[in-house]
Protein backbone atom coordinates (compact mmCIF):
# COMPACT_ATOMS: atom_id res chain seq x y z
CA UNK A 1 0.00 0.00 0.00
CA UNK A 2 1.31 3.45 -1.01
CA UNK A 3 2.27 5.69 1.92
CA UNK A 4 -0.09 8.65 2.50
CA UNK A 5 2.72 11.21 2.02
CA UNK A 6 3.62 9.71 -1.34
CA UNK A 7 0.00 9.79 -2.53
CA UNK A 8 -0.33 13.47 -1.56
CA UNK A 9 2.88 14.31 -3.43
CA UNK A 10 1.63 12.56 -6.59
CA UNK A 11 -1.68 14.42 -6.39
CA UNK A 12 0.13 17.75 -6.17
CA UNK A 13 2.33 16.83 -9.14
CA UNK A 14 -0.75 15.88 -11.22
CA UNK A 15 -2.40 19.17 -10.31
CA UNK A 16 0.63 21.16 -11.44
CA UNK A 17 0.73 19.15 -14.69
CA UNK A 18 -2.93 19.96 -15.34
CA UNK A 19 -2.29 23.67 -14.79
CA UNK A 20 0.67 23.58 -17.15
CA UNK A 21 -1.42 21.81 -19.81
CA UNK A 22 -4.23 24.35 -19.47
CA UNK A 23 -1.76 27.22 -19.77
CA UNK A 24 -0.27 25.64 -22.88
CA UNK A 25 -3.61 25.25 -24.65
CA UNK A 26 -4.77 28.71 -23.67
CA UNK A 27 -1.59 30.12 -25.14
CA UNK A 28 -2.03 28.04 -28.28
CA UNK A 29 -5.60 29.23 -28.79
CA UNK A 30 -4.58 32.86 -28.27
CA UNK A 31 -1.84 32.51 -30.88
CA UNK A 32 -4.26 30.84 -33.30
CA UNK A 33 -6.77 33.68 -32.82
CA UNK A 34 -4.09 36.26 -33.56
CA UNK A 35 -3.12 34.33 -36.72
CA UNK A 36 -6.73 34.22 -37.94
CA UNK A 37 -7.09 37.96 -37.34
CA UNK A 38 -3.87 38.62 -39.23
CA UNK A 39 -5.02 36.50 -42.18
CA UNK A 40 -8.40 38.28 -42.21
CA UNK A 41 -6.63 41.62 -42.30
CA UNK A 42 -4.56 40.43 -45.25
CA UNK A 43 -7.67 39.13 -47.07
CA UNK A 44 -9.18 42.61 -47.15
CA UNK A 45 -6.67 45.36 -47.86
CA UNK A 46 -6.93 48.60 -45.94
CA UNK A 47 -7.45 50.50 -49.20
CA UNK A 48 -8.43 49.60 -52.76
CA UNK A 49 -6.90 52.80 -54.09
CA UNK A 50 -3.75 51.16 -55.54
CA UNK A 51 -5.86 48.63 -57.45
CA UNK A 52 -8.29 51.31 -58.63
CA UNK A 53 -5.41 53.47 -59.90
CA UNK A 54 -4.04 50.50 -61.82
CA UNK A 55 -7.24 49.47 -63.62
CA UNK A 56 -9.13 52.76 -64.05
CA UNK A 57 -7.39 53.85 -67.30
CA UNK A 58 -8.77 50.73 -69.01
CA UNK A 59 -12.42 51.30 -68.05
CA UNK A 60 -14.48 53.47 -70.41
CA UNK A 61 -17.82 55.26 -70.54
CA UNK A 62 -19.92 54.57 -73.63
CA UNK A 63 -22.40 57.03 -75.12
CA UNK A 64 -24.65 55.91 -77.96
CA UNK A 65 -26.83 58.00 -80.20
CA UNK A 66 -29.87 56.76 -82.14
CA UNK A 67 -32.33 58.52 -84.45
CA UNK A 68 -35.91 57.91 -83.25
CA UNK A 69 -38.60 58.25 -85.89
CA UNK A 70 -41.33 60.79 -85.19
CA UNK A 71 -44.96 59.91 -84.51
CA UNK A 72 -47.97 61.52 -86.16
CA UNK A 73 -50.31 61.43 -83.18
CA UNK A 74 -50.56 61.00 -79.43
CA UNK A 75 -49.65 57.32 -79.43
CA UNK A 76 -48.47 56.13 -76.07
CA UNK A 77 -50.63 58.72 -74.29
CA UNK A 78 -54.09 57.40 -75.18
CA UNK A 79 -55.12 54.27 -77.13
CA UNK A 80 -55.50 54.67 -80.88
CA UNK A 81 -59.11 55.40 -81.77
CA UNK A 82 -59.89 56.74 -78.31
CA UNK A 83 -62.36 59.68 -78.13
CA UNK A 84 -59.61 61.57 -76.29
CA UNK A 85 -57.24 61.26 -79.27
CA UNK A 86 -58.43 64.50 -80.93
CA UNK A 87 -58.27 66.34 -77.60
CA UNK A 88 -54.62 65.44 -77.06
CA UNK A 89 -53.74 66.27 -80.66
CA UNK A 90 -55.26 69.74 -80.29
CA UNK A 91 -53.42 70.22 -77.00
CA UNK A 92 -50.10 69.35 -78.65
CA UNK A 93 -50.81 71.70 -81.57
CA UNK A 94 -51.65 74.62 -79.25
CA UNK A 95 -48.33 74.12 -77.49
CA UNK A 96 -46.41 74.21 -80.74
CA UNK A 97 -45.54 70.52 -80.71
CA UNK A 98 -47.50 69.48 -83.76
CA UNK A 99 -46.28 66.27 -85.33
CA UNK A 100 -43.18 64.69 -83.85
CA UNK A 101 -40.12 64.94 -86.03
CA UNK A 102 -37.26 62.45 -86.06
CA UNK A 103 -35.11 63.11 -83.02
CA UNK A 104 -31.84 61.83 -81.63
CA UNK A 105 -31.90 59.74 -78.46
CA UNK A 106 -28.84 59.06 -76.30
CA UNK A 107 -28.01 56.22 -73.92
CA UNK A 108 -25.15 55.55 -71.52
CA UNK A 109 -23.21 52.43 -70.62
CA UNK A 110 -19.78 51.16 -69.68
CA UNK A 111 -17.03 48.99 -71.14
CA UNK A 112 -13.37 48.11 -70.89
CA UNK A 113 -10.34 47.93 -73.17
CA UNK A 114 -8.88 44.44 -73.70
CA UNK A 115 -5.97 45.22 -76.05
CA UNK A 116 -3.52 48.03 -76.66
CA UNK A 117 -4.77 48.35 -80.26
CA UNK A 118 -8.25 49.40 -79.14
CA UNK A 119 -10.67 46.46 -78.79
CA UNK A 120 -13.41 47.27 -76.27
CA UNK A 121 -15.92 44.90 -74.64
CA UNK A 122 -19.41 45.95 -73.53
CA UNK A 123 -22.99 44.65 -73.45
CA UNK A 124 -24.90 44.18 -76.66
CA UNK A 125 -27.92 45.98 -75.22
CA UNK A 126 -25.76 49.06 -74.60
CA UNK A 127 -25.01 49.61 -78.30
CA UNK A 128 -27.88 47.76 -80.01
CA UNK A 129 -29.46 49.90 -82.74
CA UNK A 130 -27.02 52.78 -82.22
CA UNK A 131 -26.11 55.05 -85.12
CA UNK A 132 -23.11 56.51 -83.31
CA UNK A 133 -20.96 55.15 -80.48
CA UNK A 134 -18.49 57.31 -78.58
CA UNK A 135 -15.96 56.07 -76.04
CA UNK A 136 -14.81 58.31 -73.19
CA UNK A 137 -11.60 57.32 -71.44
CA UNK A 138 -10.62 57.97 -67.84
CA UNK A 139 -8.44 60.94 -68.84
CA UNK A 140 -11.36 62.60 -70.67
CA UNK A 141 -10.28 61.70 -74.20
CA UNK A 142 -13.10 60.66 -76.54
CA UNK A 143 -12.97 58.43 -79.61
CA UNK A 144 -15.59 57.13 -82.00
CA UNK A 145 -16.07 53.35 -81.99
CA UNK A 146 -17.21 50.85 -84.60
CA UNK A 147 -18.96 47.54 -83.95
CA UNK A 148 -16.84 44.47 -84.66
CA UNK A 149 -19.54 41.96 -83.74
CA UNK A 150 -22.32 41.19 -81.28
CA UNK A 151 -23.79 38.14 -79.55
CA UNK A 152 -27.33 38.72 -78.23
CA UNK A 153 -27.38 35.26 -76.62
CA UNK A 154 -24.77 36.30 -74.05
CA UNK A 155 -25.42 40.05 -74.40
CA UNK A 156 -21.80 40.72 -75.39
CA UNK A 157 -20.53 43.21 -77.99
CA UNK A 158 -17.01 43.88 -79.27
CA UNK A 159 -16.09 47.39 -80.37
CA UNK A 160 -12.96 48.92 -81.93
CA UNK A 161 -11.44 52.37 -81.59
CA UNK A 162 -8.48 53.84 -83.48
CA UNK A 163 -6.08 55.65 -81.17
CA UNK A 164 -2.82 57.51 -81.83
CA UNK A 165 -0.86 55.17 -79.56
CA UNK A 166 -1.18 52.03 -77.44
CA UNK A 167 -4.01 52.03 -74.93
CA UNK A 168 -4.06 50.79 -71.35
CA UNK A 169 -5.92 47.49 -71.17
CA UNK A 170 -6.95 44.78 -68.73
CA UNK A 171 -6.88 41.00 -69.04
CA UNK A 172 -9.52 38.36 -68.41
CA UNK A 173 -9.16 36.13 -65.39
CA UNK A 174 -10.44 32.59 -64.82
CA UNK A 175 -13.99 33.00 -63.55
CA UNK A 176 -14.08 29.34 -62.51
CA UNK A 177 -11.66 30.15 -59.70
CA UNK A 178 -13.94 32.84 -58.25
CA UNK A 179 -15.37 31.49 -54.99
CA UNK A 180 -18.46 32.55 -53.11
CA UNK A 181 -17.19 35.06 -50.57
CA UNK A 182 -14.28 36.38 -52.67
CA UNK A 183 -13.95 40.15 -52.88
CA UNK A 184 -14.80 41.74 -56.25
CA UNK A 185 -14.82 45.29 -57.56
CA UNK A 186 -17.21 46.79 -60.14
CA UNK A 187 -16.39 49.84 -62.24
CA UNK A 188 -18.46 51.84 -64.70
CA UNK A 189 -20.68 54.82 -65.33
CA UNK A 190 -23.74 54.37 -63.07
CA UNK A 191 -26.68 56.66 -63.83
CA UNK A 192 -24.43 58.83 -65.99
CA UNK A 193 -22.44 60.03 -62.98
CA UNK A 194 -19.08 59.25 -64.56
CA UNK A 195 -16.38 56.84 -63.46
CA UNK A 196 -17.40 55.09 -60.27
CA UNK A 197 -16.16 52.17 -58.19
CA UNK A 198 -18.08 49.80 -55.90
CA UNK A 199 -16.92 46.77 -53.96
CA UNK A 200 -18.61 43.61 -52.72
CA UNK A 201 -18.27 39.86 -52.74
CA UNK A 202 -19.21 36.98 -55.00
CA UNK A 203 -22.67 36.12 -53.64
CA UNK A 204 -23.33 33.08 -55.83
CA UNK A 205 -22.04 31.24 -58.90
CA UNK A 206 -23.54 29.70 -62.04
CA UNK A 207 -26.72 31.74 -62.01
CA UNK A 208 -29.03 31.37 -65.03
CA UNK A 209 -31.39 34.19 -66.03
CA UNK A 210 -33.02 33.47 -69.38
CA UNK A 211 -30.53 32.40 -72.04
CA UNK A 212 -29.21 28.98 -73.09
CA UNK A 213 -25.60 30.01 -72.44
CA UNK A 214 -26.08 31.93 -69.20
CA UNK A 215 -23.38 31.60 -66.55
CA UNK A 216 -23.66 34.60 -64.27
CA UNK A 217 -21.69 35.56 -61.19
CA UNK A 218 -24.01 37.12 -58.62
CA UNK A 219 -22.51 39.95 -56.58
CA UNK A 220 -23.62 42.50 -54.01
CA UNK A 221 -21.25 45.13 -55.42
CA UNK A 222 -23.46 48.09 -56.35
CA UNK A 223 -24.51 47.89 -60.01
CA UNK A 224 -26.95 50.42 -61.45
CA UNK A 225 -28.17 51.56 -64.84
CA UNK A 226 -25.13 52.73 -66.77
CA UNK A 227 -22.91 50.04 -65.24
CA UNK A 228 -23.99 47.66 -68.00
CA UNK A 229 -20.99 46.41 -69.95
CA UNK A 230 -18.49 47.41 -67.28
CA UNK A 231 -15.97 45.00 -65.76
CA UNK A 232 -16.12 43.03 -62.54
CA UNK A 233 -12.57 42.65 -61.19
CA UNK A 234 -11.02 40.26 -58.73
CA UNK A 235 -8.42 41.56 -56.28
CA UNK A 236 -5.61 40.85 -58.76
CA UNK A 237 -7.12 43.29 -61.25
CA UNK A 238 -8.29 40.60 -63.69
CA UNK A 239 -11.76 40.76 -65.24
CA UNK A 240 -13.89 37.85 -64.00
CA UNK A 241 -17.23 39.14 -65.28
CA UNK A 242 -19.09 41.68 -67.40
CA UNK A 243 -21.77 43.54 -65.42
CA UNK A 244 -25.04 42.91 -67.20
CA UNK A 245 -28.18 42.94 -65.08
CA UNK A 246 -29.65 43.63 -61.65
CA UNK A 247 -32.62 42.28 -59.74
CA UNK A 248 -34.51 45.27 -58.39
CA UNK A 249 -38.12 46.30 -57.76
CA UNK A 250 -37.29 49.99 -58.19
CA UNK A 251 -34.57 50.08 -60.87
CA UNK A 252 -31.76 50.76 -58.38
CA UNK A 253 -29.23 48.48 -56.77
CA UNK A 254 -30.47 46.37 -53.87
CA UNK A 255 -27.35 44.22 -53.74
CA UNK A 256 -28.34 41.60 -56.32
CA UNK A 257 -26.31 42.12 -59.50
CA UNK A 258 -25.27 39.73 -62.23
CA UNK A 259 -22.06 39.62 -64.29
CA UNK A 260 -21.57 37.27 -67.22
CA UNK A 261 -18.67 34.98 -66.29
CA UNK A 262 -15.40 35.79 -68.05
CA UNK A 263 -14.91 32.21 -69.25
CA UNK A 264 -18.07 32.62 -71.33
CA UNK A 265 -17.12 36.10 -72.50
CA UNK A 266 -13.60 35.18 -73.64
CA UNK A 267 -14.87 32.50 -76.03
CA UNK A 268 -17.43 34.90 -77.50
CA UNK A 269 -14.89 37.72 -77.84
CA UNK A 270 -12.37 35.45 -79.57
CA UNK A 271 -14.96 34.47 -82.20
CA UNK A 272 -16.22 38.03 -82.69
CA UNK A 273 -12.65 39.21 -83.09
CA UNK A 274 -11.81 36.52 -85.65
CA UNK A 275 -15.09 36.15 -87.56
CA UNK A 276 -17.26 39.12 -86.59
CA UNK A 277 -19.89 36.63 -85.40
CA UNK A 278 -20.24 33.58 -83.18
CA UNK A 279 -19.80 30.00 -84.38
CA UNK A 280 -21.29 27.57 -81.88
CA UNK A 281 -21.41 23.83 -82.18
CA UNK A 282 -24.78 22.21 -82.98
CA UNK A 283 -25.80 18.65 -82.16
CA UNK A 284 -29.32 18.81 -83.55
CA UNK A 285 -31.52 17.32 -80.81
CA UNK A 286 -34.33 18.47 -78.56
CA UNK A 287 -33.79 17.47 -74.95
CA UNK A 288 -35.23 17.54 -71.45
CA UNK A 289 -33.88 16.83 -67.98
CA UNK A 290 -34.13 13.31 -66.57
CA UNK A 291 -36.46 13.43 -63.56
CA UNK A 292 -36.41 10.69 -60.89
CA UNK A 293 -39.63 9.11 -62.16
CA UNK A 294 -38.34 9.17 -65.75
CA UNK A 295 -35.10 7.56 -64.58
CA UNK A 296 -37.05 4.81 -62.82
CA UNK A 297 -39.24 4.20 -65.84
CA UNK A 298 -36.15 3.83 -68.05
CA UNK A 299 -34.19 1.72 -65.61
CA UNK A 300 -31.48 4.33 -65.06
CA UNK A 301 -29.42 4.24 -61.89
CA UNK A 302 -29.53 8.02 -61.37
CA UNK A 303 -31.61 10.99 -62.54
CA UNK A 304 -28.85 12.52 -64.65
CA UNK A 305 -28.12 13.15 -68.30
CA UNK A 306 -30.18 14.69 -71.09
CA UNK A 307 -33.17 12.83 -72.53
CA UNK A 308 -33.62 13.26 -76.29
CA UNK A 309 -37.24 14.07 -77.14
CA UNK A 310 -36.83 14.69 -80.88
CA UNK A 311 -34.15 14.32 -83.56
CA UNK A 312 -34.84 16.61 -86.53
CA UNK A 313 -32.76 16.66 -89.68
CA UNK A 314 -29.17 17.39 -88.66
CA UNK A 315 -25.90 15.96 -87.30
CA UNK A 316 -27.53 13.80 -84.59
CA UNK A 317 -29.92 12.09 -87.00
CA UNK A 318 -27.15 11.47 -89.51
CA UNK A 319 -25.06 9.88 -86.77
CA UNK A 320 -27.87 7.62 -85.56
CA UNK A 321 -29.08 9.24 -82.33
CA UNK A 322 -32.73 8.48 -81.55
CA UNK A 323 -35.56 10.01 -79.55
CA UNK A 324 -35.55 8.27 -76.18
CA UNK A 325 -31.77 8.07 -75.95
CA UNK A 326 -30.33 9.54 -72.76
CA UNK A 327 -27.05 11.37 -73.37
CA UNK A 328 -24.74 10.42 -70.51
CA UNK A 329 -21.44 11.77 -71.83
CA UNK A 330 -20.45 14.28 -74.49
CA UNK A 331 -16.88 14.55 -75.78
CA UNK A 332 -15.51 12.79 -72.71
CA UNK A 333 -17.43 14.93 -70.17
CA UNK A 334 -20.31 13.55 -68.10
CA UNK A 335 -23.64 15.26 -68.76
CA UNK A 336 -25.44 16.32 -65.58
CA UNK A 337 -28.44 18.07 -67.14
CA UNK A 338 -29.70 19.78 -70.27
CA UNK A 339 -28.25 23.19 -69.39
CA UNK A 340 -24.77 21.74 -69.05
CA UNK A 341 -25.07 19.86 -72.35
CA UNK A 342 -26.28 22.93 -74.27
CA UNK A 343 -23.37 25.01 -73.01
CA UNK A 344 -20.84 22.26 -73.71
CA UNK A 345 -22.08 21.67 -77.24
CA UNK A 346 -22.12 25.42 -77.94
CA UNK A 347 -18.53 25.73 -76.72
CA UNK A 348 -17.32 22.92 -78.97
CA UNK A 349 -15.78 23.76 -82.35
CA UNK A 350 -17.98 23.52 -85.43
CA UNK A 351 -17.05 20.46 -87.50
CA UNK A 352 -15.46 18.57 -84.62
CA UNK A 353 -16.19 14.84 -84.42
CA UNK A 354 -17.16 13.99 -80.82
CA UNK A 355 -18.08 10.78 -79.02
CA UNK A 356 -21.55 10.78 -77.48
CA UNK A 357 -22.37 8.04 -74.96
CA UNK A 358 -26.09 7.29 -74.67
CA UNK A 359 -28.33 4.95 -72.68
CA UNK A 360 -30.50 2.95 -75.08
CA UNK A 361 -32.60 -0.16 -74.43
CA UNK A 362 -30.98 -0.80 -71.07
CA UNK A 363 -27.39 -0.55 -72.32
CA UNK A 364 -24.85 2.15 -73.19
CA UNK A 365 -23.85 2.92 -76.74
CA UNK A 366 -21.14 5.24 -78.09
CA UNK A 367 -21.96 7.23 -81.22
CA UNK A 368 -19.60 9.49 -83.13
CA UNK A 369 -21.19 12.78 -84.21
CA UNK A 370 -19.72 15.56 -86.35
CA UNK A 371 -21.12 18.85 -85.07
CA UNK A 372 -22.79 21.41 -87.27
CA UNK A 373 -23.13 25.13 -86.68
CA UNK A 374 -26.03 26.40 -84.58
CA UNK A 375 -26.28 29.76 -86.35
CA UNK A 376 -26.74 28.00 -89.71
CA UNK A 377 -29.37 25.69 -88.23
CA UNK A 378 -31.35 28.61 -86.80
CA UNK A 379 -31.50 30.21 -90.25
CA UNK A 380 -32.54 27.02 -92.06
CA UNK A 381 -36.10 25.88 -92.74
CA UNK A 382 -37.09 22.49 -91.27
CA UNK A 383 -37.49 19.74 -93.83
CA UNK A 384 -41.06 18.81 -94.73
CA UNK A 385 -42.45 15.61 -93.26
CA UNK A 386 -43.51 12.56 -95.24
CA UNK A 387 -47.25 11.77 -95.59
CA UNK A 388 -48.54 8.46 -94.27
CA UNK A 389 -51.87 6.68 -94.26
CA UNK A 390 -54.25 7.41 -91.36
CA UNK A 391 -54.93 4.62 -88.83
CA UNK A 392 -58.32 3.28 -87.85
CA UNK A 393 -60.39 5.42 -85.43
CA UNK A 394 -60.58 4.03 -81.86
CA UNK A 395 -61.19 5.59 -78.45
CA UNK A 396 -60.58 4.34 -74.88
CA UNK A 397 -59.64 5.49 -71.37
CA UNK A 398 -56.16 4.45 -70.22
CA UNK A 399 -54.15 5.72 -67.22
CA UNK A 400 -56.71 8.44 -66.55
CA UNK A 401 -56.55 9.62 -70.18
CA UNK A 402 -59.44 9.53 -72.64
CA UNK A 403 -57.50 8.64 -75.79
CA UNK A 404 -58.41 8.52 -79.46
CA UNK A 405 -56.34 7.44 -82.45
CA UNK A 406 -55.52 10.27 -84.83
CA UNK A 407 -57.48 10.33 -88.08
CA UNK A 408 -57.74 12.77 -90.96
CA UNK A 409 -60.65 14.61 -89.34
CA UNK A 410 -58.72 15.19 -86.10
CA UNK A 411 -55.60 16.27 -87.99
CA UNK A 412 -57.61 18.86 -89.87
CA UNK A 413 -59.37 20.10 -86.71
CA UNK A 414 -56.05 20.32 -84.83
CA UNK A 415 -54.16 21.75 -87.81
CA UNK A 416 -51.60 18.94 -87.71
CA UNK A 417 -49.34 17.71 -90.52
CA UNK A 418 -50.75 14.75 -92.42
CA UNK A 419 -47.82 12.62 -91.26
CA UNK A 420 -48.63 13.03 -87.54
CA UNK A 421 -49.46 9.72 -85.85
CA UNK A 422 -50.31 8.75 -82.30
CA UNK A 423 -53.06 8.97 -79.71
CA UNK A 424 -54.87 12.23 -79.00
CA UNK A 425 -55.82 13.09 -75.41
CA UNK A 426 -59.51 13.98 -75.61
CA UNK A 427 -59.95 14.46 -71.85
CA UNK A 428 -58.02 13.98 -68.60
CA UNK A 429 -59.31 12.73 -65.26
CA UNK A 430 -58.46 15.60 -62.90
CA UNK A 431 -57.94 13.13 -60.04
CA UNK A 432 -55.40 11.09 -62.00
CA UNK A 433 -51.61 11.32 -61.93
CA UNK A 434 -51.68 12.31 -65.61
CA UNK A 435 -53.41 15.57 -64.72
CA UNK A 436 -50.88 16.29 -61.96
CA UNK A 437 -48.07 15.69 -64.45
CA UNK A 438 -49.52 18.37 -66.75
CA UNK A 439 -51.22 16.31 -69.48
CA UNK A 440 -54.19 18.08 -71.03
CA UNK A 441 -56.75 17.64 -73.77
CA UNK A 442 -55.11 18.13 -77.16
CA UNK A 443 -51.81 16.50 -76.20
CA UNK A 444 -50.61 13.74 -78.51
CA UNK A 445 -48.89 10.54 -77.35
CA UNK A 446 -46.46 9.30 -79.97
CA UNK A 447 -44.32 6.85 -77.98
CA UNK A 448 -44.73 4.56 -74.98
CA UNK A 449 -41.83 2.70 -73.42
CA UNK A 450 -39.60 4.35 -76.04
CA UNK A 451 -41.46 2.64 -78.87
CA UNK A 452 -43.71 4.24 -81.45
CA UNK A 453 -47.46 3.87 -80.91
CA UNK A 454 -50.12 4.31 -83.58
CA UNK A 455 -52.97 2.38 -81.97
CA UNK A 456 -54.43 1.88 -78.51
CA UNK A 457 -53.33 -1.75 -78.63
CA UNK A 458 -49.74 -0.53 -78.96
CA UNK A 459 -50.06 1.49 -75.75
CA UNK A 460 -51.65 -1.37 -73.84
CA UNK A 461 -48.94 -3.76 -75.01
CA UNK A 462 -46.19 -1.38 -73.86
CA UNK A 463 -47.88 -1.09 -70.44
CA UNK A 464 -47.97 -4.88 -70.08
CA UNK A 465 -44.31 -5.11 -71.14
CA UNK A 466 -43.37 -2.59 -68.43
CA UNK A 467 -45.32 -4.53 -65.80
CA UNK A 468 -43.71 -7.81 -66.86
CA UNK A 469 -40.30 -6.13 -66.45
CA UNK A 470 -41.17 -5.11 -62.90
CA UNK A 471 -41.49 -1.41 -63.70
CA UNK A 472 -43.84 0.79 -61.72
CA UNK A 473 -44.20 3.44 -64.44
CA UNK A 474 -44.09 3.85 -68.18
CA UNK A 475 -42.42 6.58 -70.19
CA UNK A 476 -44.66 8.47 -72.64
CA UNK A 477 -43.50 10.88 -75.35
CA UNK A 478 -46.04 13.71 -75.38
CA UNK A 479 -46.26 16.43 -78.03
CA UNK A 480 -48.05 19.72 -77.50
CA UNK A 481 -48.11 22.34 -80.28
CA UNK A 482 -45.23 20.43 -81.86
CA UNK A 483 -43.05 20.54 -78.75
CA UNK A 484 -42.10 17.10 -77.40
CA UNK A 485 -41.49 16.09 -73.80
CA UNK A 486 -41.31 12.83 -71.88
CA UNK A 487 -43.67 12.06 -68.99
CA UNK A 488 -43.55 9.02 -66.71
CA UNK A 489 -46.92 7.72 -65.47
CA UNK A 490 -47.47 5.07 -62.80
CA UNK A 491 -48.91 1.74 -63.99
CA UNK A 492 -49.45 -0.02 -60.65
CA UNK A 493 -52.74 -1.93 -60.57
Amino acid sequence: MMPRSTAIALTMQNGRATLVARAFWLGFLAAALLLVQALAAQARPESLAPLAEKISPSVVNITTSTVVEGRTGPQGIVPEGSPFEDFFREFRDRNGQGEDRPRRSSALGSGFVISEDGFVVTNNHVIEGADEIRIEFFDGKELEATVVGTDPKTDIALLKVEADGPLDFVSFGDSDTARVGDWVLAMGNPLGQGFSLSVGIVSARNRALSGSYDDYIQTDAAINRGNSGGPLFNMEGDVVGVNTAILSPNGGSIGIGFSMASNVVTRVVEQLREYGETRRGWLGVRIQDVSPDVAEAMGLEAAAGALITDVPEGPAREAGLLAGDVILSFDGVEVEDTRGLVRQVGNTAVGKAVRVVVHRDGATKTIRVTLGRREDAERSVPASMQQEEAPEVLQKSVLGLDLRVLDDTLREEMNLPDSTEGLVVMDVDETAEAYEKGLRAGDILTEAGQQKITALADLEARIEDARDAGRRSILLLVRRAGDPRFVALGIDD
